[in-house]
């Protein structure tokens, strides 16, 4: 998969290059490529950003800098899904997750705060993603969110086996998964369940079932 981070601060995405699942699908099942607006941008001294129409408090990203840095990387049509981080877009679940990590490319647009021109998500992404409905002081963060959580869908990215049933997956029916226990077995009068102690696993695999959440 090609993954397109257009962003602000590329170098904010560097600690999780070093970090599982990014680090183990890098080169690999992942080619997460990060362009900085100021690159290409066609206003002066690394301008990106400008103030509302109409007044209001902050600066909004213009959509002729993000114009031009797609223009920069694709030189036309994108031929790939364009993804605005907004906190106006569809909320993130794992279910869109799963569906964005089988697309082979696949392009995200960020920006601070609220802070796009409205044009940008009108004509220039084919969808907005929310990771919430609030306002953050980096607009990079929702961005690595999305590329965390397509990046441990990914083959390869997670120890085997840890990634078969994830909370909020198709398979678990969008809930969460059943609740985990380990050593000790009892700890201050709080005892694991006997059955995760039997050794049968079928009766493990039902009371699992049984204690989705």
């Amino acid at each position: 998969m090609q993954l397109d981070v257009f962003t602000l601060v590329p170098h904010a995405f560097a600690w999780m290059a070093e970090q599982r699942p990014l680090a183990a699908v890098l080169g690999t099942e992942l080619d997460l490529r990060l362009f900085n607006y100021r690159d290409t941008t066609p206003l002066r001294a690394g301008q990106v950003d400008d103030e509302p129409y109409g007044g209001g408090a902050g600066m909004v990203l213009r959509v002729d800098v993000v114009a031009a840095a797609l223009e920069a990387v694709y030189g036309g049509d994108p031929g790939r899904p364009v993804i605005a981080l907004s906190p106006q877009g569809r909320v993130l679940t794992q279910a869109i997750v799963e569906e964005l990590a089988e697309l082979p490319a696949l392009t995200l647009l960020s920006s601070r705060f609220e802070g796009f021109d409205a044009r940008i998500v009108e004509h220039l992404s084919t969808d907005a993603i929310s990771i919430g409905r609030y306002v953050l002081s980096n607009g990079d963060l929702p961005a690595m969110v999305l590329v965390d959580a397509i990046a441990r869908r990914l083959p390869g990215a997670l120890a085997e086996g840890s990634g078969e049933l994830e909370s909020f997956s198709q398979e678990l029916g969008g809930g969460l998964e059943h609740p985990h226990y380990t050593r000790p077995a009892e700890f201050r009068g709080w005892t694991v369940p006997e059955v995760l102690l039997s050794g049968d696993h079928a009766k493990i695999d039902a009371w699992r079932k049984e204690h989705v959440r």
